[in-house]
């Protein structure tokens, strides 16, 4: 690599509040900041401390002011409705300055909650962009969660109002939203003033007198509210993840540090220029949608897509390029599940082949460790680069790139490339010490983290501390666990409690996942670690073959064991594969392997509140059954 990237990190951690300073320029300040870092209740780091501003502002009416106002914000591309439909700069603030309006009727005010539980319509887009306006909190949860975890949420939060929408659309179902909503309130011991609407055609819901008020008729009439400024330090939103306690986390995210740093990724993580095309191919539920389907992208006057479909069923595997090609996209996000089943249903891309994607310049992949077999394959039918990069709901925003818009560094694949300016990233061993290239061991990075991660958890500071911040003093713990070669290149091998230790020997499924996606039938796969009584743990892989697969299912597993023998070695005791149609995942797509692990080890499980099909469960203990699979301890 030359020196531009290295020389802009390196001056990053030498000099960060000149650094910052600098890209705050980018951002309208009411009120400019006192202290770019203020560290006076460290570990409590607070960023831009004394300024005022307002996200909103910064999203949509400066870019009004400055003519950008006819330029498309936002275009809502439904295939499950059939709905293609495109909002201005100027439309789009006029809707979320007349929701505004409705909120602050209903009583919501500065530092007051408002839930919002949604589809992917962009209703949800103007309901998160109003709080901004008016300076109240929100708190997306995703839509069509179970009705517990919700209630949990609102107790946590203690939302004011909530948002929400007649029913969600997956694929050919249509899941009804109000009992769930209903039933978490009936749950929950704080109730909400009041729950707005949205009425879709597919499905009406039922109004509760006196508490539920229907959007449409909430919105004519309202006032257009005006930007209330808020202290950079002030929260804009809480996303709650899954506690290892059974209690959500709830992360906070402020005002200032998050404009700043999303604002300057736009251009030097993904090297997108104003006006350009940008999509997000996630959900508002998850830290992506928050991110980079609303935030990053109007903070940067892009065009950016609310895509409410699948990769594939909807209504086929040509869906993502269709959506490239209509809109002139320049440059994706996406999680690397996406494109597994893509590739499993279109192995040779014959759908790519329909489409122009002449406009199209880069894939962004992220939200799970990306197998190299995947990457290589988007890297052959695209011709254009595919960027693997590494982050967290608790950062909001890139540990680990390939700084696009700085400089383009060389792919390794397998490596999410280099930390990005403001992360100074180590590995370090059980003792805290950091370990030599290459070798394995906790991913951390050092403090202060930069602007735009969480500043804590919300009303939870001393858990905060005690699950980011205690494990090695003056470092925030990722949880993950890899290494960085000579070349500083960082790898994500695997979470920590995914190094399973085999006879004495610590190795990484991640590292055999590696292994098994290699296979030429292999569409995506798992490993997990099982306990067993000799070895303390030996790996399990689990492998989705491709569309079309023919061959006897035991000649591949034979294969898959003999490549990890080949390519880790003995060492590993991998003996036990098994094809299931589908892995277990989360509605984001995560593997659940965790739950996979305690149906290995037959210990009792709670099925996760965030599972997308819980028969994908019982798909995994029938396989594991029928491979004869049993605890080597009996």
């Amino acid at each position: 690599m030359t020196g531009t990237y290295r020389a802009l990190h390196e001056r990053s951690l030498r000099d960060s509040e000149g650094f910052w300073a600098e890209a705050a320029e980018g951002i309208h300040w009411y009120r400019r900041w006192e202290r770019v870092l203020d560290a006076s209740r460290a570990p409590f780091y607070r960023w831009f401390a004394g300024g005022q501003l307002n996200t909103c502002y910064n999203a949509l009416d400066r870019h009004v002011e400055q003519g950008r106002g006819e330029q498309a914000a936002l275009i809502y591309d439904s295939p499950v409705t059939n709905t293609v439909q495109s909002f201005t700069y100027r439309e789009l603030l006029e809707r979320v300055a007349r929701f505004a309006g409705a909120l602050v009727r209903q009583g919501v005010t500065k530092g007051d909650r408002v839930i919002i539980y949604m589809p992917m319509v962009p209703e949800a887009v103007v309901a998160m962009l109003a709080c901004a306006r008016i300076g109240a909190i929100h708190s997306v949860v995703f839509g069509g969660f179970a009705s517990r975890e919700l209630a949990a949420r609102i107790d946590d939060a203690k939302p004011k109002v909530i948002v929400s929408a007649s029913c969600g659309i997956e694929a050919a179902r249509v899941i009804s939203y109000k009992p769930l909503l209903d039933e978490a309130i009936h749950l929950a011991s704080h109730k909400p003033s009041a729950c707005f609407i949205v009425q879709r055609p597919q499905l009406r819901a039922l109004l509760v007198q006196g508490r539920d008020v229907d959007w449409q008729q909430a919105v004519e009439g309202a006032p257009l509210a005006d930007c209330v400024p808020v202290e950079a330090t002030d929260p804009l939103y809480i996303l709650y993840t899954s506690g290892t306690t059974g209690q959500p986390k709830g992360i906070v995210r402020d005002n200032g540090g998050h404009a700043v740093a999303l604002l300057w990724t736009m251009k030097h993580v993904y090297g997108v220029s104003p006006g350009e095309v940008y999509w997000a191919a996630s959900d508002v539920g998850w830290v992506v949608g928050h991110s980079y389907i609303v935030y990053a992208p109007l903070l940067n006057g892009n065009t950016t897509v609310l895509y409410e479909g699948k990769p594939v069923g909807t209504p086929d595997a040509g869906a993502f390029w269709r959506v490239i090609s209509q809109h002139g996209v320049s440059a994706m996000f996406t999680a690397p599940t996406a494109f597994r089943a893509i590739k499993r249903d279109d192995p040779n891309g014959e759908w790519l082949k329909k489409y122009d994607l002449s406009k199209f310049r880069t894939l962004f992949l992220a939200g799970e460790r990306c197998d190299p077999d995947t990457l290589r394959w988007a890297e052959t039918m695209l011709r254009r680069p595919v960027i693997d990069h590494w982050w967290q709901t608790e950062t909001g925003w890139a540990i680990v790139a390939n700084p696009m818009g700085i400089e383009p560094l060389p792919v390794k694949v397998g490596s999410p490339t280099v930390p990005m300016p403001g992360y100074d990233v180590r590995v370090l061993d059980e003792e805290g010490r950091e370990v030599e290239p290459d070798r394995i061991g906790a991913i951390v990075v050092k403090l202060p983290l930069p602007p735009g991660c969480l500043p804590t958890l919300w009303n939870a500071d001393a858990r905060y501390v005690d699950a980011y911040l205690s494990a090695f003093k003056g470092y925030y713990l990722t949880g993950d666990a890899g290494f960085k070669d000579a070349d500083g290149y960082v790898y994500i091998m695997s979470r920590i409690d995914d190094i399973i230790n085999v006879a004495g020997h610590r190795l990484s499924t991640g590292a055999m996942e590696e292994v098994l996606a290699s296979h030429p039938d292999v569409a995506e796969c798992a490993v997990l670690g099982a306990a067993d009584s000799l070895k303390g743990e030996v790996p399990l892989g689990f492998l989705v073959l491709k569309a079309g697969v023919q061959r006897p299912h035991e000649d591949i597993v034979k294969e898959v064991v003999q490549l990890v023998r080949d390519k880790i070695g003995p060492v590993a005791a991998f003996k036990t594969a098994t094809v299931v149609q589908r892995l277990p995942k989360t509605r984001s797509g995560k593997i659940l392997r965790g739950t996979m692990k305690k149906i290995a080890d037959g210990t009792e499980y709670k099925v996760p509140a965030t599972i997308d099909d819980a028969a994908t469960l019982d798909e995994v203990a029938e396989a594991l059954r029928k491979a004869g699979y049993a605890r080597k301890d009996g």
